[in-house]
């Protein structure tokens, strides 16, 4: 008989999540039967994320993934956090203990630092200066990312000062610099990330004026539903080099997988069981590369 691994997602607007197709195949292929349960907000009147996530340890589950909005607000609830998801300030991973132990984690940094690599390449970031938008929980993890590859100095835009000035000290004050307009701050930039959910299915709109980017800008959207919002098409038709969220949501789903299983998964099955599950979703296009 196999073993069984009850894990789960908490978040809002997460009906078209591809998390349970990504971690219920790799545990199939691992030989293990693997159920990951969506927990959406919008669907669960008066049921918030402390409820959701006393639930999941009452009933057995090995982690959960938390997603928008709850990354920040997690972290109080939780027995640990990992160091690095402590200096990140947002927690996206939470595994939970035979004893329910909880300890929170942060898979969104590495997934979107080797999404980068793979896609635009180290050489794209590395000492230059960055636009980001949006500085809650998913950009707070590539903040630290860019960093991590290189980048010299991150031009922050979010409508929230608060979370400007959080994000800005946990990377240093000194290579972070709050800006009002990420259009205008894009001039003096080589490329932008989008971290807000702006441009996701039920959230519509651009974040920045596509007109700002030009063939000498790269971009990336940490979002994947729909697989290239209209933030990337428009971004490639002014020439410019774009990703979407897909590379990000493998790489730190694996990663993910690895905290509640302590197995390891094989991406490259990974991004296969996601083209897949994504054309299944009703997505055009299957970003293979990512």
């Amino acid at each position: 008989m196999r073993t069984a691994i009850l894990v789960g997602l908490i978040g809002a607007n997460i009906q078209k999540s591809l998390s349970p197709a990504l971690f219920e195949d790799a545990c199939s292929a691992a030989g293990l039967a693997g159920h990951y349960h969506l927990m959406d907000l919008d669907h669960l009147p008066g049921r918030g994320l402390t409820d959701l996530l006393a639930a999941a340890r009452t009933a057995g589950f090995a982690g959960v993934n938390v997603t928008f909005p709850c990354k920040e607000a997690v972290l109080p609830l939780l027995d640990e956090v990992s160091p690095e998801a402590r200096e990140i300030g947002a927690v996206n991973t939470v595994t939970i203990g035979r004893d329910g132990r909880t300890v929170g984690h942060n898979t969104d940094r590495t997934g979107f630092r080797r999404s980068v690599e793979e896609t635009l390449g180290r050489r794209r970031v590395e000492g230059e200066t960055a636009v980001l938008v949006g500085a809650g929980g998913a950009g707070r993890a590539v903040a630290f990312a860019l960093f991590d590859l290189g980048l010299r100095r991150l031009l922050v835009a979010d409508c929230d000062r608060n979370q400007c000035e959080g994000l800005a000290a946990a990377v240093g004050n000194h290579r972070c610099e709050i800006v009002a307009d990420a259009s205008e701050a894009l001039t003096g930039a080589s490329g932008l990330v989008n971290a807000t959910p702006i441009g996701m299915a039920g959230f519509p709109g651009l974040p920045v004026a596509p007109e700002a980017v030009g063939p000498h800008h790269w971009l990336a959207d940490v979002i994947y539903t729909p697989l290239e919002t209209e933030l990337v098409l428009a971004a490639r038709a002014r020439g410019a080099q774009a990703m979407g969220g897909a590379g990000m949501c493998v790489h730190q789903a694996a990663e993910a997988f690895h905290l509640f299983t302590g197995r390891t998964a094989d991406v490259g099955r990974m991004k296969k069981t996601f083209a897949e599950a994504a054309a299944r979703r009703g997505d055009v296009r299957a970003v293979a590369a990512s």
